[in-house]
């Protein structure tokens, strides 16, 4: 028991003072809640009111009859059915799928590729970034304006400089055949170049040893931007691919401006249509309607891709 005396005895206790624990607020945790809701609330005022009150507002006059004067009349579904009995629609959704298709073809890999010989350049990189860029930052109604005198058919630039080899004069925007082809470069060479930085940004972030090592293996360049930039980039080209559907479906200016629909309107597209609609023939019911349906199309159109595109961000 006199062994085992010394260790029972109770430790010594430090003599410091223990600061005192200091009482917790009381509603610190709703007063920061509530100090984020106001900030909140006015932003989420404003985007409901500019935001989904005319969404809302547009569904019901999609039911209504009215010229926004005069107090509007519940017809139900039949501005629907006067809008699928109008022979224009059809024009304009084929014209709308024809310019999204020469847009797949034409004016979405025109930014990668050039992106992709771009990246290669290592003098005077920032000028030719900002010759890309210019055309984004001109107002799109002077762009067009300037591409038109370009393809005028008898002082334009495009058939002056053919002409010095042989060809032309054409008609660019005076012939249906090619009307809807001539937006279609006017508005490539407008947009292309958001797109162009994106890619050479992203390019930046593939590891520079995934090219050694194809190199390594003899891959020429075109075999290493196939297999090793494409492969790397591929959920920023899938967001600009879905980018690119949404914004050639909603094309209104290029038309509006260019042709007017014309023609013999072959470049008539669906928003072109809704605007003739409500500003031309007074029918806002059916000008809401169209719109409804373009919407549900566009969001239709987005959840299958994306769906279908699912693994490429995780992969």
């Amino acid at each position: 028991m006199a062994l085992l005396a010394p260790s029972l005895r109770p430790a010594a206790v430090s003599k410091e003072p223990v600061p005192p624990t200091p009482p917790r607020r009381r509603g610190t945790g709703a007063r920061k809640q509530f100090t984020a809701w106001l900030f909140l609330v006015p932003t989420l005022l404003i985007f409901g009111l500019f935001a989904w009150w005319p969404i809302v507002r547009s569904l019901l006059l999609s039911f209504q009859k009215t010229n926004l004067v005069e107090p509007a009349v519940w017809i139900g579904l039949g501005n629907f059915r006067a809008l699928f009995d109008d022979p224009l629609l059809g024009t304009a959704v084929g014209n709308t799928l024809f310019f999204v298709i020469l847009g797949l073809l034409i004016g979405f890999p025109a930014p990668l590729i050039l992106a992709a010989i771009m990246s290669t350049v290592r003098r005077g990189a920032g000028v030719y970034r900002f010759l890309v860029y210019l055309p984004v930052v001109i107002p799109p109604v002077v762009a067009i304006l300037l591409w038109k005198w370009f393809y005028d058919p008898g002082s334009g630039l495009f058939n002056n400089v053919l002409g010095k080899v042989g060809l032309g004069p054409y008609s660019w925007l005076e012939s249906s055949d090619s009307a809807m082809l001539s937006l279609t470069l006017e508005a490539t060479w407008a947009g292309m170049g958001g797109a162009v930085l994106i890619y050479l940004a992203a390019m930046v972030g593939v590891p520079g040893e995934l090219y050694e090592a194809a190199e390594m293996d003899g891959a020429g360049i075109w075999r290493r931007i196939w297999h090793v930039m494409l492969p790397q980039l591929r959920s920023v080209i899938g967001l600009l691919l879905l980018v690119q559907l949404i914004n050639t479906v909603q094309v209104f200016t290029e038309p509006y401006v260019f042709t007017g629909g014309g023609p013999e309107n072959s470049t008539l597209t669906v928003l072109l249509l809704i605007f003739r609609y409500a500003f031309q023939d007074g029918e806002y019911g059916q000008a809401a309607a169209l719109s409804f349906l373009m919407v549900l199309a566009l969001a239709l159109l987005s959840a299958v891709y994306l769906r279908a595109t699912r693994s490429w961000s995780t992969s």
